[in-house]
Order: structure tokens, then C-alpha cells, then sequence
């Protein structure tokens, strides 16, 4: 029996815990600063919970030391400095922390310590990730790569028409980080919310997609001239972000209100959580579209994905927790089956490469009722 350990008990470590722990495989324990939310946890499931403070890097390695496989879910500012200690520790770690540093910068010290660590590993990044690395590895040529994913409540609500299941910075960071994309073989940087067009889905409607900083290690390891990422939201909602991103409520940098010293990002998100928390039992929904073509014994080729989930009422977990966070458990399972064993940082994409990881953690999936609609077609 592997020991596991779980950094984070949010709306998508909770669900990430349960799920573990139902395999006899493993014993699992769960670590937030949180009671409350350990305590939920801990009466629905029987989980072991440790209350501690994560932000605290010797708090990290001391919890960690005892644990076979570590999965971290910590907010995205905390992703990078996390992992590091992780690996550090000599710890084998799938990671879903979406952090605005290289992941590849911790290279070198996980091939020191021994380690496998796999990061970017939810649904996108994530899944979107290994299904482009996989038809890629297919072609004998990739022309291009395009992801469409979005996040959203089944009810809309005015202003926002938007909920969500991470933290508030977190998801600001898809409206503020400049959107790097591939074009012409070149990478391009445009602002966030930039782009913007109107795209139809069938078990929805009309949604609005633009520019954000999805495409991350894609962009070096999958030779195509052509690779973008799109996030998807009701039509309305970049230009309410435009506004408040020119206004200021998005900076880091703090500002004097009446001789107090406040970031204006921290007051915003104070403000924005109440209306973005997706309350227990509210209906939400996961979309994705991915698309890439290229060529294979002279034939051009489409592969396409379709995924459209929604929030599980027999379980009581979100869709958002569901793709992003069974995406991560089932890599864990890959992982501690010694089916994947490269050392050092994978991108998602790596597992791509090889078939019989897809079809395990897509066979997973499936088992949970995400399911990933493929098509392949000529062109």
C-alpha cells in the first residue's frame, strides 16, 4: 500500500482525496489550513486530515517526508516554490498548480533527487495537453493545435455569468497574464481577453472566446507552426474583465487609501469571491474543444476531442473539480502502477507519447463519466 499525501482541501483537493482513497491501493491523507473544510471532508469520507499552513515551505517539508506520492493542489502563487520543496524532499508529485513559472526550471532537480514529477496535469492544462501530444506522436507531420475550454454555472447570474472552483487571484491571472501562442512558427505574446470570437456548442449555445496564457509547455515541446489556447465564457464577460483589468482592480502593486497601504488585486478578489463561489450542490459545467491537424502517410488529418461535462448531483462534486482533479488522480494511479517511470519534470504531453498512459487515464475517466468525444477525419 502506497502512502499519498494531498497539499490542499479546496473545492478541487477535497474530491482529488475522495477518489483516492476509495482504492485500496493507497492510504491518503489531506493538508489545509482550513478546518472547516478538512472537517467536511473528514465526516463524508473518513480521510485523514492535518491541519497545516502550506505557504510555509518547512511546513511542506516536513509533511511530505513520510508520503510515497505527493499530489499538489495549492493556489497557483504558491505552485512553484511547492513543487521545488517536493522534489527536494526526493518525493515522486503530480502537480496541478497552475503557477506562471517555467515548470522545466525544476528539471535538473528532480533528475537529481530521483524524481518524477508530473505538473500541469488537470483538464487544461492538463488533458488538453496529453491529447495534443498524443495525435502529435500519431502524425508524421503537425500542421496545428487549438483548445477551446471553459469553465461555467449551468445558471447564469448578472454581472459576471461565472463561478468557479479555484481561488479569485487564480482566475484573474487568465485576464492579467500576457497569452503567449504559437503563429507562423514564431511565438506571439498579445494581451489577455484579446481576440475575441463567437463560437456555437451544441449542448449550450453561443459562447465568447479569447486569448489567455493556456498554451505553457506546449509551446517548446510540440513543433507545429501553428498553437493556441482559448478560454470560453458567456458572451458579455471579457468586456466586463476589460474594464475592470484598464481601470486598475486587477494590479499587484499596492496603493494609499486613506493612509493604508492595499493591493488593489486582493481587494478585488475580496470582493469577487462571494460572487464567483460555486455554492455546495450549484450545477456547473466543463467544455472543451480540441483541434489539431497534420499529416500521416501523406493523408492530412484532423483529430478532434469534444468533452462536455457537467456537475455529478450523485456525488455532489463540480464538473471543474471532476475533469481537472480525476485527470490528476488517475495520472497518480499511472504513476504509482509503474506505468510511467520518467524522471525529472513531464509536461502532460510527455504521457501523450505513449498510448498505453492515454488509454489508462482516459479509461479512468471514462469509469467517472468524463468522456472525451473523438473524432478523426480527412481533410
Amino acid at each position: 500500500m502506497k502512502k499519498v499525501i494531498v497539499l490542499g482541501c479546496g473545492l478541487v483537493g477535497g474530491p482529488m482525496a475522495s477518489d483516492l482513497s476509495k482504492d485500496k491501493d493507497f492510504q491518503v491523507s489531506v493538508v489545509d489550513k482550513n478546518s472547516n473544510a478538512l472537517d467536511k471532508l473528514k465526516r463524508a469520507t473518513g480521510i485523514n486530515t492535518l491541519q497545516a499552513d502550506l505557504s510555509i515551505q518547512e511546513n511542506v517539508a516536513e509533511l511530505v517526508k513520510d508520503y510515497d506520492i505527493v499530489l499538489s493542489a495549492v493556489p497557483g502563487f504558491m505552485g512553484f516554490k511547492t513543487l521545488k520543496t517536493i522534489i527536494e524532499a526526493g518525493k515522486n508529485v503530480i502537480d496541478i498548480a497552475f503557477f506562471p513559472e517555467d515548470l522545466f526550471e525544476l528539471n535538473d532537480v528532480a533528475i537529481a533527487n530521483n524524481v518524477t514529477a508530473i505538473s500541469d496535469i488537470g483538464v487544461a492544462p492538463g488533458m488538453s495537453n496529453v491529447l495534443i501530444g498524443y495525435a502529435d506522436n500519431q502524425l508524421d507531420t503537425t500542421y496545428s493545435a487549438v483548445t477551446y475550454v471553459g469553465g461555467l454555472p449551468k445558471k447564469r447570474e448578472w454581472p459576471y455569468e461565472y463561478k468557479a472552483v479555484f481561488s479569485p487571484i487564480d482566475v484573474i491571472e487568465e485576464y492579467t497574464r500576457p497569452a503567449r501562442y504559437i503563429e507562423n512558427g514564431k511565438e506571439i505574446i498579445k494581451p489577455a481577453l484579446t481576440d475575441p470570437e463567437l463560437l456555437n456548442f451544441e449542448n449550450i449555445g453561443t459562447l465568447e472566446a479569447f486569448n489567455s496564457d493556456g498554451l505553457r509547455s506546449l509551446s517548446k515541446t510540440i513543433d507545429a507552426p501553428y498553437m493556441i489556447e482559448k478560454t470560453l465564457r458567456y458572451p458579455g464577460h471579457i468586456e466586463i474583465m476589460r474594464i475592470l483589468r484598464e481601470t486598475g482592480f486587477f494590479n499587484k502593486e499596492t496603493i494609499e487609501l486613506n493612509g493604508v497601504q492595499i493591493s488593489p488585486i486582493e481587494f478585488t478578489s475580496k470582493l469577487l469571491f462571494p460572487k464567483w463561489k460555486l455554492e455546495e450542490g450549484e450545477e456547473d459545467i466543463t467544455i472543451m474543444k480540441i483541434i489539431v491537424t497534420g499529416k500521416k502517410n501523406g493523408q492530412d488529418l484532423c483529430y478532434t476531442w469534444d468533452l462536455f461535462d457537467t456537475y455529478n448531483a450523485a456525488t455532489g462534486v463540480h464538473s471543474m473539480a471532476r475533469t481537472t482533479g480525476y485527470t490528476a488522480t488517475m495520472a497518480l494511479r499511472m504513476l504509482a502502477s509503474g506505468l510511467y517511470t520518467k524522471k525529472g519534470v513531464s509536461a502532460p504531453e510527455f504521457i501523450g507519447k505513449d498510448s498505453a498512459c492515454v488509454g489508462f487515464i482516459m479509461n479512468g475517466l471514462k469509469e467517472r463519466g468524463i468522456i472525451y468525444n473523438e473524432k478523426i477525419e480527412k481533410i
